[in-house]
């Protein structure tokens, strides 16, 4: 029996069943596929929607005990109403209600087209506090031709009935004043039920745009 052989032999159940030792770099270097259950880590795209024109996007499958964080990606958002905010709300009942209690906090750094000003505030007007209203993700969007924003929510383990459910976000937004804003809520969904469910709205008027769901390995 050969050195290979005999490490293999070792390694390895009557029943079969490998070992853990017997996994190793080299034992897997030249595999090219995987069984679907095997976790190999990443982005797993669970579902895309666009909007045209439309008042809301709502994800209403998919986020459930499968994965512990899920991220929502904001692709070329645009408002269709001068001035409106991008909103988001979670649903613990499957999109029958969008009405969950959220404290968050909103940060936002500006910049003018013009260089007239620029500033990092805290938005006070943009938070909530134990509020079951729609929570800002970027503010003040215009409604030009080639104005849109763009960013990521990150939601964790939604599935969860034991704990608060965290979301932090990320977005880039051109304002309706010609101001690249940058904007960053987080916050937690008050619930200890299973959030099931995502809407996405203007705060008034209609938009376009592509909203990407991935759940994370």
């Amino acid at each position: 029996m050969g050195t290979i052989t005999r490490s293999l032999a070792n390694n390895i159940t009557t029943g079969g069943v490998l070992l853990p030792a017997s996994l190793v770099n080299n034992s897997i270097a030249n595999v090219t596929a995987y069984n679907a259950a095997v976790v190999t880590g990443g982005m797993k795209l669970i579902s895309s929607q666009t909007a045209n024109n439309s008042a809301s996007i709502s994800f209403t499958t998919g986020i459930d005990s499968t994965y512990k964080e899920y991220q929502f990606y904001f692709i070329d958002i645009h408002a269709r109403t001068d001035g409106a905010d991008f909103q988001f709300n979670g649903s613990t009942d499957a999109g029958s209600n969008y009405n969950v209690t959220k404290t968050t906090t909103y940060f936002q750094a500006y910049h003018f087209e013009d260089d007239s000003g620029a500033g990092l505030e805290y938005a006070s007007a943009k938070d909530l506090l134990q509020s079951t209203a729609f929570q800002s993700l970027f503010t003040g969007n215009g409604s030009g031709a080639d104005e849109a924003g763009a960013g990521y929510l990150q939601l964790f383990n939604p599935s969860s009935t034991t704990y608060v459910k965290h979301f932090i976000s990320t977005n880039n937004s051109y304002d309706a004043s010609n101001i690249s804003i940058n904007q960053i809520p987080a916050g937690y969904f008050d619930t200890t039920s299973a959030v099931n469910a995502i809407q996405f709205k203007m705060s008034s008027g209609n938009f376009d745009g592509t909203i990407l769901m991935f759940g994370i390995v």
